[in-house]
C-alpha cells in the first residue's frame, strides 16, 4: 500500500501514476487538517500517522523543493518508491533514484543519473550524461541537453533550455523558457534569452 505525504494538487498527478501503475493507495497525509479528501482518497493529519510505524511505502507528493527535502530528513527511513508514467521513455542505462516521480512524456537518456525525491514533470527532455541532484524539479517541456549538471534543489522552469556541459548550482531558480547557455553559481534566480541573473534567492 503506497501513502502520499502532501494533498496539493501535485498528489492528485502522484495518484493516477500509482493508479495506472495498479498501486493500490492507503490514503494521503497533510499538514492541513481542513483537507479531509483528495480523489475520493481519505487524508489525514501528519498526527494522525502512529509513530510513523514505517509500514508500507510512501512518496513524498509535495511539489515545493525545501519542503519536500525537510520531509525527507524528518523520515528518512520510510520506504520510499520511485514512480515512473508508463508513458515514460527512460534508458536503461539511466539511474534514477529513490522517492523521484516521473510524468506522462518524460524523457532521461542514457547515462543519465536522476537524484532522490527530484520531479521529472511532463514532457521534459533530459539527454545523455546529465546528472541531476537530489530535489531538483524539471518543469513541464523544459529541455538539457548532454552533460547537464543540475545542482541540488534546483527548479527549472516550464520551457527552460540548457545547452550541453553547463553546470547550474544548488537551489537556483531557472525562469520558464530561459535559455541557459553558460554555468549558474549557487542560489540564484535566471531569467532570459539568454539567461541572465536578476536575483540571489534568500
Amino acid at each position: 500500500m503506497l501513502t502520499l505525504i502532501g494533498a496539493s494538487g501535485h498528489a492528485k498527478v502522484i495518484i493516477e501514476i500509482a493508479e495506472l501503475l495498479s498501486i493500490p493507495i492507503a490514503g494521503l497525509l497533510d499538514k492541513d487538517q481542513s483537507i479531509s479528501s483528495l480523489l475520493e482518497y481519505a487524508v489525514h493529519p501528519y498526527s494522525d500517522e502512529p509513530s510513523w510505524n514505517r509500514v508500507g511505502d510512501y512518496v513524498i507528493s509535495i511539489g515545493n523543493n525545501k519542503a519536500r527535502k525537510e520531509f525527507a530528513l524528518f523520515q528518512p527511513h520510510l520506504s520510499y518508491v520511485t514512480l515512473l508514467h508508463p508513458q515514460t521513455k527512460i534508458s536503461r542505462r539511466a539511474d534514477i533514484g529513490i522517492g523521484t516521480v516521473a510524468m506522462a512524456g518524460a524523457t532521461v537518456n542514457c547515462d543519465s543519473v536522476i537524484g532522490q525525491h527530484a520531479i521529472l514533470n511532463t514532457n521534459c527532455s533530459v539527454d545523455h550524461d546529465c546528472h541531476i541532484s537530489d530535489y531538483v524539479h524539471i518543469s513541464p517541456n523544459a529541455s538539457l541537453a548532454g552533460n547537464v549538471t543540475i545542482g541540488e534543489g534546483t527548479h527549472v522552469g516550464i520551457g527552460a533550455c540548457i545547452i550541453q556541459g553547463v553546470t547550474i548550482g544548488k537551489w537556483c531558480t531557472i525562469g520558464a523558457g530561459a535559455v541557459i547557455i553558460r554555468d549558474v553559481p549557487d542560489g540564484v534566480t535566471v531569467v532570459g534569452n539568454p539567461g541572465r541573473i536578476i536575483r540571489t534567492n534568500q
